[in-house]
């Protein structure tokens, strides 16, 4: 009988211990998977086409070329060579032009020229006109060299990333990120942007299929995304990693004690 007793409330120990530790780690499938709603065999919804423009303090590459290369060469700004961390000269460098705070560049020969809300095809257009008095057929190319996304919280690799085009949605954002961890709460995004010098704040909610048609399923420079913890990840922050060892214990122990009763019984 005493031999019961003391099986009974070791197993009565391990259920109520087995139970503490779920509440920690459970989590449901809505909490959990991504685009739910969308009917994998039917689900086709348009996404709207996405520009980036030039916003100010974009760094721009702007080359000119033509089948008259001497023509050219007085609107190219000349390449540079580098110096690296180490104080060795490194390979040539096309020089930059920085979009001031009016949105504004300097531009050899033209002179100035304001590119703020263009998105690249306009502002192409617009310097091959301008060009078109001085070269026959001019060719300009322009990339954006510092376009950045900010990643934090509940993702394997938050850090800062640059984008080497200027189209990049937020489920590819979270794939250079290596994704959101499980502890990740999907349905509650914060994705933070500057724009026309205000700064805005969107939710959105990755668990739904209503994320493609988000304002920010697009991201645009410099946007920062920050992903909460769920609740089992605050619960669990509270419990130092002392404490964790110490469950560990009691559990192993627990565990040990009801397989001795059970094989003495």
């Amino acid at each position: 009988m005493k031999n019961k007793s003391i099986n009974f409330n070791l197993k009565t120990i391990l259920f109520l211990f087995s139970t503490f530790m779920l509440l920690f780690s459970c989590g449901s499938k809505q909490d959990i998977v991504y685009f739910q709603g969308a009917d994998l065999a039917t689900f086709s919804k348009s996404i709207n086409n996405y520009n980036a423009v030039i916003q100010a303090d974009d760094a721009l590459t702007i080359t000119v070329s033509a089948l008259d290369q001497d023509a050219t060469r007085p609107f190219n700004l000349p390449a540079v060579s580098f110096v690296d961390v180490e104080g060795a000269i490194g390979r040539s460098r096309i020089q930059t032009y920085l979009v001031d705070a009016n949105g504004n560049i300097e531009f050899p020969v033209l002179g100035t020229l304001k590119l703020k809300g263009l998105n690249r095809v306009q502002a192409t257009d617009l310097i091959k006109d301008l060009l078109k008095e001085y070269i026959k057929n001019p060719i300009v190319n322009i990339r954006t060299t510092n376009f950045r996304i900010t990643i934090l919280g509940e993702v394997r690799r938050p850090g800062t990333y640059t984008i080497p085009n200027e189209r990049v949605t937020i489920l590819e954002a979270f794939g250079l990120a290596g994704d959101m961890t499980i502890q990740a709460k999907r349905n509650n995004v914060l994705v933070i942007r500057e724009q026309d010098g205000k700064t805005t704040y969107n939710r959105v909610n990755l668990t739904s299929e209503e994320v493609f048609n988000s304002p920010v399923y697009y991201l645009t420079q410099n946007d920062v995304i920050y992903v909460e913890p769920n609740n089992s990840r605050i619960k669990s922050s509270t419990i130092d990693a002392n404490t964790n060892i110490t469950l560990g214990v009691i559990s192993t122990l627990i565990t040990a004690a009801a397989l001795v009763v059970s094989i003495t019984r």
